[in-house]
C-alpha cells in the first residue's frame, strides 16, 4: 500500500446527501465539500460519487456557484448510504504485494506497475444497519479505475476493515489501534487476534511491521480510528495528537499512545521521529463531544488540506504541518460543521495512487 503523500492519479469522494448524518446542520455541508473539491481539483483529478443524475445536477450547481467546478472533476452515478469513502471505498495497492504475489494461486501474478484494489467488507463500523449501498462502492471504484479487485479473507471469511483504522508509511509499516480492531465493542471481525490481523496486513497490504496504539479520541463514532490521532508524514516520521489539559478525557489515552510510539520501530528496526500535534479545544454540539482533530488532514498532490475549528491552536497545527510538507500548499478548511457528522477531511476522501 503506497503512502498517502505518494503521487495520486485521483481523489475519490461521495457527495453528501444523508441529512441524518448532520441533523439540523446539513445546509452548510455541500459548501464545505465545494471548498475541499475546489482545492483538490487544482492539483489532481477528483472522482465524485453521486446517487443519480439529479444529485449530479445539485452538486454541479453548488460547485459552479462556489467557483469550484473544473474539467478535473468526474461524476459517477452509484448510490451510497453515507459519504465516508475512506472507510467504504476500496484501498488501492500496487501489484506485486500481498495477495497478488501468492505462490499458491497459479497465474495470479500480474505485471508490475499495475493497480490493484483491496475490497474489504464494510459493515458501517459494526454499528449502523444502513450500509448496503456503501458495501458495493469499493468494487465500483476498482472497476472504473481498471484495478485488479482483491477480496481480503481470513479463514475463508471476508475481512472487515475501514481505511480510517490504518495509516501506512509506504515501505512496510502500518499504524492502527487496539480499541478499533481488538475491542469487543463495535467488533469488526469476531475471533481475529492481533497476530491474525498482522498476517492479513502482510498478505493484502504488503505490511511487515504493525505498530499497535491503544485508543482513539473522545467522541469518535468509529471506536478508535487512527486517522484522528497519529499519522505518518514520511517513512520515518509521525505526527501524533497530544492534549495539554490533564482534566480532558483525551489526556491520558494520548499520553499512552506517545509512549508506545517512543518504544516502537519501523520496518527496519529504527526508532521513529515523533512530532507532537496539539488538539483543538473540545468541539461540542447539542451536548455531544465531537471527534475534532487536526490529525484528520489529507495529503494530495501539491497540497495538504487540514481541518480547522476557529481555535487558537489552528495556527499552531497549520505551522507544524507546513514544516513537514514544505513542497505542498497547506490549506485550512473550517470543519466545525462537517465534524458534526463524526468525520472530517481524511474520512471523506480516498486516494488512488498514480502508477
Amino acid at each position: 500500500m503506497p503512502a498517502e503523500w505518494d503521487p495520486h492519479a485521483a481523489t475519490w469522494l461521495a457527495w453528501p446527501h444523508f441529512r441524518d448524518d448532520w441533523p439540523g446542520k446539513f445546509e452548510p455541508i455541500p459548501w464545505v465539500y465545494a471548498e475541499i473539491i475546489g482545492n483538490l481539483s487544482r492539483h489532481e483529478k477528483v472522482e465524485i460519487i453521486v446517487n443519480d443524475l439529479a444529485s449530479e445536477r445539485r452538486a454541479r450547481n453548488v460547485l459552479t456557484r462556489a467557483n469550484a467546478f473544473s474539467e478535473q472533476i468526474r461524476f459517477h452515478h452509484w448510490p451510497t448510504n453515507r459519504v465516508w469513502t475512506r472507510d467504504s471505498g476500496c484501498i488501492f495497492v500496487r501489484c506485486g504485494a500481498g495477495a497478488l504475489a501468492r505462490e499458491d494461486v497459479p497465474g495470479r501474478g500480474v505485471p508490475d506497475a499495475r493497480l490493484a484494489a483491496t475490497c474489504w467488507r464494510f459493515n458501517a463500523w459494526a454499528k449502523y444497519s444502513n450500509h448496503q449501498h456503501d458495501a458495493n462502492i469499493g468494487r465500483f471504484m476498482a472497476e472504473y479505475a481498471d484495478a485488479e479487485p482483491i477480496t481480503p479473507e481470513f479463514r475463508k471469511t471476508r475481512v472487515v476493515l475501514e481505511g480510517g483504522s490504518i495509516d501506512v508509511n509506504g515501505v512496510g509499516t502500518l499504524l492502527t489501534t487496539e480499541e478499533c480492531l481488538l475491542s469487543k465493542t463495535q467488533q469488526r471481525n469476531p475471533g481475529m487476534t492481533r497476530r491474525d490481523y498482522e498476517k492479513v496486513f502482510r498478505q493484502y497490504l504488503g505490511i511487515s511491521n504493525v505498530i499497535w496504539l491503544a485508543s482513539g479520541i473522545a467522541g469518535d463514532d468509529t471506536h478508535g480510528h487512527v486517522d484522528d490521532i497519529t499519522r505518518f508524514v514520511s517513512p520515518d516520521t509521525v505526527v501524533t495528537a497530544v492534549e495539554a489539559d490533564p482534566n480532558d478525557p483525551n489526556y491520558e489515552p494520548l499520553r499512552e499512545n506517545i509512549r508506545r510510539l517512543r518504544a516502537a520501530t519501523d520496518q527496519d528496526g529504527k526508532s521513529l521521529a515523533i512530532i507532537e500535534l496539539p488538539m483543538p479545544n473540545p468541539v461540542i454540539f447539542e451536548g455531544r463531544r465531537l471527534p475534532a482533530s487536526y490529525a484528520n488532514f489529507y495529503t494530495a498532490n501539491g497540497t495538504v488540506l487540514v481541518p480547522v475549528f476557529n481555535d487558537p491552536n489552528d495556527r499552531v497545527a497549520l505551522d507544524i504541518i507546513a514544516d513537514l510538507f514544505p513542497d505542498r500548499e497547506i490549506v485550512g478548511i473550517y470543519c466545525g460543521d462537517l465534524v458534526w457528522g463524526f468525520g472530517a477531511i481524511h474520512c471523506m476522501t480516498q486516494q488512488q495512487p498514480a502508477i
